[in-house]
């Protein structure tokens, strides 16, 4: 009996091998060999920039600068002061003055209804003159000037939803790494997924869409009853192979600071990954499969190490699966910002997948009720 346990485990250890070579292979590998375009183009697409604001008066006084002093010849930048109670409404003001191009709208609490971040943008879309919308977060800072221009050019194109990237600041904080590498994972998954046809989630950091597909697809109303999924939830829904794109040339980067606390990390993870059990059922299958695959390969890994099963196979195994994520990863890392991340990778790679499977399960019972 026990030689039977032995075998159906190692069976099933070289099953979850084969799942992960797909992955790397079929999904990632087109992404290690995209290159973004390098010349800086010119541009004439009139664009509106959107940012929803509750209680960002610092980071605003901070970040938006660098978005209205961004190098393009036609944009706006419209705030939604979302219900805030220090001092955005200054800050804006103070900019307003200075910033002819900055619209903002103001939100103020009601008794009788609750407002979120879908409703804030909802406002802000309307207020937008332009078909074509940029999207960031206020806590987030553009790489560089040159921002808008580069995510703007694809709208020349057909595409009507423009994925973009978003990493995080390295700092010396004991989580940085991990949140850091964390991001990179998930943007290697969103990512791979547009260039291969098959888009299923964004970044509210930097995203772009028009306005025509937001108002024709009737918005968020479909999950308004969620407090989040703004971005990923409107990219499932209505992202096709036809209609998305991406941007990662570093110029395009929106940075922002991750959290230092395992608390704030915490909640802001099970905020995102509450929003997953609504992905289409192709796409939940998609990332199940990879979480579980990856989370069981580790298992079966050390089940056949302690128990000396096919342990040098199962190492050998392990070890080739190692060198061809090094080899993938090693160029896309370097292009998302994280190269200093890749020696990291064979410690990082177990507990990303023990934390997708510990917070997808979280996700699936616990429900978030406000976005800041």
């Amino acid at each position: 009996m026990e030689t039977y346990i032995h075998n159906a485990l190692f069976i099933l250890f070289q099953l979850c091998f084969i799942v992960q070579l797909y992955y790397l292979i079929s999904n990632h590998s087109r992404l290690s060999r995209y290159k973004p375009v390098e010349q800086l183009p010119e541009v004439l697409i009139p664009v509106s920039v959107i940012i929803s604001a509750r209680n960002e008066a610092k980071n605003l006084q901070e970040n938006l600068p660098f978005i209205l002093q961004q190098n393009y010849p036609d944009f706006e930048v419209v705030v939604i002061n979302d219900c805030s109670y220090d001092s955005s409404n200054d800050v804006l003001d103070d900019m307003q003055r200075e910033y002819p191009h900055l619209k903002v709208v103001t939100i103020t609490e009601h008794d009788r209804f609750k407002t979120g971040k879908k409703f804030a943008l909802t406002l802000g879309i309307k207020a937008a003159k332009n078909e074509y919308m940029l999207f960031t977060d206020a806590d987030c800072k553009p790489a560089s000037v040159n921002w808008i221009t580069r995510m703007a050019v694809n709208f020349s194109t057909k595409a009507q939803i423009i994925l973009g990237y978003s990493p995080y600041y390295k700092t010396r904080n004991f989580l940085n790494p991990f949140v850091r590498f964390e991001t990179i994972k998930t943007a290697i998954n969103y990512l791979s997924g547009a260039l291969n046809g098959d888009p299923y989630m964004g970044i509210g950091r930097n995203l772009g869409y028009t306005k025509t597909l937001f108002f024709s697809q009737k918005g968020f109303a479909s999950h308004m009853h969620v407090i989040s999924g703004d971005d990923d939830l409107f990219v499932n829904q209505h992202a096709t192979a036809d209609n998305t794109i991406i941007e990662i040339h570093p110029e395009t980067f929106t940075y922002t600071s991750a959290k230092t606390t395992l608390a704030s990390w915490y909640r802001q993870k099970k905020r995102h990954m509450g929003v997953g059990k609504l992905y289409k059922n192709k796409h939940r299958r998609m990332l199940s499969f990879d979480a579980m695959s990856g989370f069981l390969f580790y298992v079966l890994l050390i089940i056949a190490l302690v128990f000396k099963y096919e342990a040098l196979l199962a190492l050998g195994l392990f070890t080739f699966r190692l060198i061809l994520q090094l080899i993938i990863y090693s160029k896309i890392f370097k292009k998302l910002d994280g190269k200093d991340l890749i020696w990291y990778l064979p410690f990082f790679d177990i507990i990303y997948y023990m934390y997708l499977n510990v917070f997808g399960l979280i996700g699936t019972f616990l429900k978030t009720t406000q976005w800041k």
